[in-house]
C-alpha cells in the first residue's frame, strides 16, 4: 500500500490508521475493565462482502457507540468469537469503516474533527439544528456522501437521528437502501446510556453490564418494497418499534404521534 494513499474522501490511510490504533488504546478499557461488553453475532462481521455493506443501530451515545463497534468488527475480523480481549487486533483496522454523524457534531471541537477524520460520514440533519427544530430538505452532496462510502466499505448508521429511545426511523435510511441496496445488518447495544455521559467521552458508572447483538442480515427487496416497509424491519430489527415498551405514557405517546405525523408528511419526497 503506498505511503500516501487516501480514500475517497481524501483522508490518508496511515493518518486514520495511527487515529484509530491510539483512539483504540485508550479507549479499549472502557468496554473491558471499566465496564464489561458482551458481545453476541461475530460470526456475522466476517461473513460479509468487504464493500457496500449498512449497519444499522439503536443509538445511546454520541461516540462511545461507534468506538465500541470499532473493536468489535476488529476483533471479529482478527478471529475473536464474541470477545474484544488481546487489543493486538487495533493494530491492523480495518480502514473503510465510516459513520454517519451530524455534521454539527463532529465540528464542535477538536476532539470531534479528530474522530471525523478517523471515519465520519457527516450530514446535515433536516429536522434539527443547534438544538432548534427545524425543516429542510436533505442535501443530495450528503446522500450521495453515504453512497460513496457504501461503495468503498461499510457505513454504520443511526437511523433514528438522536440517543433519545423509541423515536421514529428517520425515513433517509429507507431512501439509502432503497438507493444504494447494500447488505443490511442491524445491531442492537444496551447499557452504554448508563455507563457513559451523552457524548460517551466520560464515564458515567462502572461496572455496568454491555451488550452489542449483531443479527443476520434483513431480507429486504428492493425494487418491491416500499420506504414505509422497510421503516417498519427497521424498527423490528433494531428493537425500536413502540411494541418493545413494557409501558408508554401519555407524554411519550403524544409524543411519538406528533414525530411520526411530522415524519409522514416527507413521504411524498422520499419517494419521489
Amino acid at each position: 500500500m503506498p505511503l500516501f494513499k487516501r480514500n475517497p474522501f481524501g483522508h490518508y490511510l496511515f493518518l486514520k490508521k495511527w487515529l484509530i490504533r491510539v483512539f483504540g488504546v485508550i479507549s479499549h478499557g472502557r468496554y473491558r475493565k471499566f465496564n464489561n461488553l458482551q458481545i453476541d453475532g461475530s460470526e456475522i462481521i466476517r461473513s460479509l462482502p468487504d464493500k457496500n455493506v449498512l449497519f444499522i443501530s439503536n443509538h445511546q451515545t454520541y461516540f462511545a457507540d461507534v468506538a465500541a463497534m470499532f473493536h468489535v468488527f476488529n476483533a471479529s475480523l482478527s478471529g475473536r468469537d464474541d470477545n474484544i480481549k488481546n487489543i493486538g487486533y487495533i493494530w491492523n483496522p480495518k480502514l473503510n469503516i465510516y459513520y454517519v454523524a451530524a455534521g454539527e457534531t463532529m465540528r464542535a471541537g477538536l476532539l470531534p474533527k479528530i474522530f471525523a477524520y478517523a471515519g465520519s460520514v457527516s450530514i446535515d440533519r433536516t429536522w434539527r439544528s443547534e438544538g432548534k427544530d427545524v425543516n429542510r430538505q436533505v442535501k443530495n452532496s450528503d446522500i450521495s456522501n453515504i453512497g460513496k462510502a457504501l461503495k468503498d466499505g461499510w457505513v454504520i448508521t443511526f437511523p433514528q437521528g438522536t440517543t433519545t429511545p423509541f423515536k421514529p426511523i428517520r425515513r433517509g435510511t429507507a431512501h439509502i437502501i432503497k438507493t444504494f441496496k447494500p447488505v443490511v445488518v442491524p445491531i442492537v447495544i444496551d447499557g452504554f446510556r448508563r455507563s457513559f455521559d451523552k457524548k460517551g467521552l466520560n464515564i458515567k458508572k462502572r461496572n455496568v453490564l454491555q451488550s452489542m447483538v449483531i443479527k443476520p442480515p434483513l431480507e429486504i427487496d428492493y425494487e418491491n418494497e416500499d420506504v414505509a416497509d422497510i421503516i417498519k424491519k427497521i424498527e423490528f430489527a433494531i428493537e425500536q418499534h413502540p411494541s418493545f415498551l413494557k409501558v408508554l405514557s401519555a407524554k411519550e405517546a403524544e409524543e411519538f404521534l406528533r414525530e411520526e405525523e411530522e415524519l409522514n408528511k416527507q413521504r411524498t419526497f422520499w419517494n419521489s
